[in-house]
């Protein structure tokens, strides 16, 4: 039901003649996307260099998950995406293939033309309209082509701070741990609409990683938001100890 796009996305075929979408990829289109993505990446990744990592928690587990299995599940909120995202990128010579999911529609290539150039893959679904479908290219991309799929489990929208159960589900089926993550930024800007924390410029920047967590093959639907409020107080907890791990540096 999937098949490798351009730039090494896995896409579900099916899903995309389906879309409502009345758009096509036209050649000037693509040439015009092409432009645009090449343009903003160069200038994240200007903004990505004056920013400064001081320090890592929990680096450790990271490796410790990677020993586990050969791909993970990262799971952050959606407001801390941008650094924590950038951290997981970082460490492809470790052997981590990073995935994003983005849509199978034609305006979700300007997202995946994105993905291939920092060097992930772009799983192509719908978290809203096709969430089951999406479960199963996750699980495939976890554990046909060990690629580590990047969750967000409150979404773009909403409710914040709410740990759907998509990516429990996930690692109970796949047998790959999750990674919990955070970051705090001495300076930033939280967007209004969606809490989204961009940083400043030349400000600095802690990251949090927790243990992994490994779910249980025999879960039932209490046991599910157990692991709900866990993975929550997870992340939680990890942006605190990295502002306070921040206050701490002077």
């Amino acid at each position: 039901m999937t098949d490798s796009g351009s730039g090494g996305g896995l896409r579900n075929t099916n899903y995309r003649q389906q879309t409502r979408s009345s758009r096509r990829m036209t050649t000037v289109r693509k040439v015009v996307w092409h432009v645009v993505v090449a343009i903003g990446l160069a200038l994240i990744r200007v903004w990505w260099r004056t920013c400064r990592v001081v320090c890592v928690v929990g680096a450790d587990n990271l490796s410790l998950a990677l020993a586990r299995a050969p791909s993970l599940i990262p799971v952050f909120w959606h407001q801390h995406l941008l650094f924590c995202a950038k951290h997981l990128l970082d460490q492809r010579d470790r052997g981590l293939q990073v995935g994003f999911l983005i849509s199978p529609s034609v305006d979700g290539e300007l997202g995946a033309m994105a993905a291939a150039r920092v060097g992930a893959v772009a799983i192509r679904g719908s978290s809203t309209h096709t969430g089951a479908r999406t479960l199963r290219d996750f699980y495939e991309a976890l554990v046909k082509q060990n690629v580590s799929p990047v969750i967000t489990p409150d979404g773009p929208r909403g409710p914040r701070f709410q740990f759907k159960s998509g990516a429990i589900v996930l690692s109970q089926m796949s047998g790959r741990p999750l990674l919990p993550m955070a970051y705090a930024a001495r300076r930033a800007t939280t967007f209004h609409w969606d809490k989204f924390v961009l940083p400043w410029p030349f400000t600095r920047i802690v990251i949090a990683i927790g243990e992994p967590r490994q779910i249980p093959k025999s879960l039932d639907a209490a046991g599910v938001e157990h692991w709900q409020r866990e993975l929550a107080a997870d992340l939680h907890r990890l942006y605190g100890e990295a502002k306070a791990q921040l206050g701490s540096r002077t």
